[in-house]
């Protein structure tokens, strides 16, 4: 999968049509979904989505609509997702399993497309949509007939989960396949412990991980930043050092090694890209936060074997 986006809007017809052009869109890219306007006469919509490996993003902006699928549509599902509503503005009201959850801004809700749904949007709504492959989340034992259409988002790990669909919304344009995969896995992720939280097994190891996800996040956003330390993590993240190593306890190299090990893959990453060929050794090794030349080329030498201009002939960089 790449990361191209795919658009669709109603501007591409006129306004007299774009109630048909709607329902019958959503008819056929869903598989049959019905659609419901509420009795309106008049409708604009739009949609732009992305993809992040398997997982596929989509940002919808439209007039207040309902979408619904029935048994008999449900079994001409070919393939099943977990779909995910986050409200940007307005809201939705999530059916499914006998529940109906209502979220709005700063909050999410799921429903499973294998079963039978719907979804109100009874106000103009911007939703960010996310579509994670059901298999990835029922393989790890999750009960998701008891998770869909309950209300996430409010804190913790489900907050986690949601910035992260948001970010990752925003930088896929800029993203190459491997990386969005990554991010799409990520996603996955956060998901999978936001649901083990709700479903009451929430455990410290759970939290854990959590917390060094949030810790990787920072990393990735200050990685060029020299002054990045433990203390300095700690201090952003508003955590006591002895949660950082607790987080990283799984980890051989721990914090300190894992931010080291980050710095010289991107360093790896710019050597042996053709498009820096021009640019110093020196000049990559500060980009990515180390402050002394000699000390870079001790660590990728030891990590490597070759010295920084060695490995940037071998691997074509220059």
């Amino acid at each position: 999968m790449t990361t191209a986006a795919a658009l669709m809007t109603t501007d591409e017809v006129s306004p007299r049509e774009r109630v048909a052009f709607w329902a019958d869109w959503i008819h056929r890219l869903f598989g049959g979904l019905e659609s419901d306007l509420y009795g309106d006469t008049t409708f604009d919509g739009r949609m732009v989505s992305a993809h992040a490996g398997d997982v596929v993003l989509t940002r919808l902006e439209a007039n207040r609509h309902r979408v619904m699928r029935s048994r008999s549509l449900v079994r001409r599902s070919d393939t099943g997702y977990v779909k995910i509503v986050a409200p940007l503005q307005g809201r939705a009201g999530v059916e499914q399993h006998g529940r109906r959850a209502w979220v709005g801004p700063g909050q999410w809700s799921l429903y499973d497309t294998t079963d039978t749904y719907a979804v109100d949007n009874p106000v103009r709504v911007e939703h960010l949509i996310v579509m994670v492959p059901k298999a990835s989340l029922v393989e790890r034992g999750l009960p998701l007939p008891q998770l869909c259409a309950r209300p996430l988002g409010d804190g913790g790990v489900a907050r986690l989960a949601l910035e992260t669909m948001r970010h990752a919304y925003r930088e896929l344009p800029t993203m190459g396949p491997d990386a969005a995969r990554g991010v799409g896995e990520l996603i996955t992720h956060c998901v999978h412990l936001s649901l083990l939280d709700l479903a009451g097994r929430g455990t410290a190891a759970t939290q854990r991980e959590a917390l060094r996800e949030r810790i990787k996040r920072h990393v990735a956003q200050r990685l060029g930043d020299p002054r990045l330390s433990v203390d300095a993590i700690a201090r952003a993240l508003n955590v006591s050092r002895r949660q950082l190593y607790n987080a990283f306890a799984d980890e051989p190299d721990g914090v300190a090694g894992y931010v080291l090990a980050q710095r010289l893959d991107a360093c790896r990453a710019d050597l042996a890209d053709p498009r820096q060929a021009h640019r110093a050794i020196t000049d990559i090794a500060l980009d990515r936060g180390f402050t002394s030349l000699a000390h870079f080329s001790r660590v990728f030498r030891a990590a490597t074997g070759m010295s920084p201009s060695d490995y940037r002939r071998l691997h074509g960089g220059g």
